[in-house]
């Protein structure tokens, strides 16, 4: 890194706004904010999605204060020109600003590019830890990041003897109660910020998809503080347990809400480990569900941003299952109101509501289901990081290419994560009330999550019959009697 003069201003992307951005050693520069309009307009993002950017980035102005300097412009190129000093800048979270910012490094408006502070482990270092490897596994990265870090270790061994409690954290839904019964979580309060950000977004109408509604996730360093304490004091017991189920009438369960602030950079990864580590360590917590809240984020989140990084550019463009169907336009558009089954309905609700739904329901139920249809890998990607609140650029593609649609051929997961509707009546309370029986494949009532898995194994028989982790399921469908109509009752099916 070249030497840069003590009095060069910061520019802060939205997604790095906390203070382990703009703080520590750069607490004494000048901070530029940018909201480009241009970025705003150039894909079809959920409403919601855009109220917490802008407002994560207004408040952020508020509470730097004299430090700050905001600009709203057509372009970041055009905001930087008028700024008229060159930057400093962290690195970018994804590949396209990456390239942007070495351009405008090149032409002189950014002095220069610091290293990410807002994941726990440096993007150098997983290199090394990767080295030749062309097989991953999460639980390899996330013991290493466990002694690493020194989380959830006494000396030189796990906590409880253990690296992994994930099969106390699937248990199904309680069957008598329509929720949880456990304390809601954080809310912030809207306020002067964020009515004008809503009315600023009515009067740009832009073409967004969802519905607006009240902003539900921190967008502050303080709010995300508070996020968490509420997190750790009241919900935190009961998150693993229920972890992986889903009930139609509590949407959050114990889930934390941290997606959004810590993809804005306003709540540091280890801030959160330490606190749920240190909620065990005080005996306010079981130690599986601190353990698994720990495995999320240390383990998965982090292990996600660096695949993202060491696969490179291309890798959304994996399509191993030859998988092209266009997304319907009720998918797009997320019209919940055109879909019968009830766990897709939900989730689209979700999704056009909140902009947010659980893991269970974005890999069991939504990427299940897309798995399933073959939806194209590359603009289901797409529609994630443009549809939810927390899909920045670098989230999706392993989590979609990779986890969900198995289109990198298992580079990341050793096999698909499709299931038919035994799996969603189990860990759901959705197949009671939905007018598909999860139990039938054929018939006017057949679960199209049951018959269009089946559909599936028959179409990608040969590769699965190659996996030791799949090969029972091709035998399975190999003595079913039914499946040449199951077969053609699948493609010609158009109603979900």
């Amino acid at each position: 890194m070249t030497a840069v003069r003590d009095d060069t201003p910061l520019w802060l992307f939205a997604d790095q706004l906390g203070p382990a951005v703009h703080g520590g050693e750069h607490a004494h520069r000048e901070v530029l904010l940018v909201e480009a309009q241009h970025a705003l307009r150039k894909r079809r993002y959920h409403r919601q999605k855009l109220h917490l950017v802008l407002s994560a980035l207004r408040h952020a102005d508020r509470d730097l204060g004299d430090r700050a300097t905001l600009m709203i412009a057509d372009t970041y190129t055009a905001a930087l020109e008028q700024f008229g000093r060159p930057v400093l800048v962290h690195q970018p979270t994804s590949f396209a600003a990456e390239k942007f910012v070495h351009r405008l490094k090149e032409r002189g408006l950014v002095a220069d590019v610091l290293p990410t502070p807002t994941f726990a482990l440096p993007r150098d270092e997983f290199e090394q830890w990767a080295g030749n490897r062309t097989r991953f596994r999460m639980e390899d990265f996330y013991r290493d990041q466990r002694r690493r870090f020194d989380v959830l270790m006494d000396g030189a061994e796990p906590v409880g003897h253990r690296w992994n409690f994930d099969e106390e954290n699937r248990e199904p839904p309680p069957r008598m109660q329509r929720t949880l019964r456990v304390p809601a979580p954080y809310q912030p309060r809207e306020d002067d910020i964020d009515e004008q950000v809503r009315r600023d977004l009515d009067r740009m109408d832009l073409d967004t998809v969802g519905v607006d509604g009240p902003r539900l996730f921190a967008v502050t360093p303080t709010e995300a503080q508070r996020a968490l304490k509420r997190f750790i004091e009241h919900r935190m017991p009961t998150f693993g347990r229920y972890e992986d189920a889903i009930m139609a009438e509590d949407w959050a369960m114990s889930h934390s809400l941290f997606s959004v602030p810590l993809n804005l950079g306003v709540l540091h990864p280890l801030d959160a480990v330490h606190a749920a580590e240190q909620a065990y360590r005080n005996h306010r917590a079981p130690l599986a569900a601190v353990e698994g809240f720990i495995r999320q984020i240390l383990g998965w989140r982090e292990y996600m941003w660096h695949l993202y990084w060491h696969f490179g550019e291309d890798y959304v463009d994996n399509n191993e299952l030859s998988a092209h169907t266009p997304l319907p336009d009720w998918w797009k558009d997320l019209d919940a109101d055109a879909v019968t089954a009830e766990c897709l309905r939900h989730a689209l609700m979700g999704v056009r509501d909140r902009g947010w739904t659980h893991h269970i329901q974005r890999l069991m139920v939504l990427g299940n289901h897309a798995l399933q249809r073959g939806y194209d890998p590359r603009r289901l990607t797409e529609w994630f990081a443009t549809a939810y609140v927390d899909g920045f650029r670098w989230v999706m593609p392993t989590n979609v290419v990779g986890m969900s649609q198995h289109a990198d051929g298992g580079m990341l997961a050793t096999k698909p994560y499709a299931a038919g509707g035994a799996y969603i009546n189990k860990m759901s309370d959705h197949c009671g009330s939905c007018v598909y029986d999860p139990r039938k494949r054929l018939g006017e009532n057949a679960c199209p999550f049951t018959a269009g898995y089946w559909a599936f194994v028959h179409r990608h028989q040969s590769r699965l019959a190659r996996n030791n982790r799949t090969r029972r399921v091709v035998q399975n469908m190999e003595r079913l009697g039914d499946l040449e109509d199951v077969i053609a009752q699948e493609k010609s099916r158009t109603r979900f």
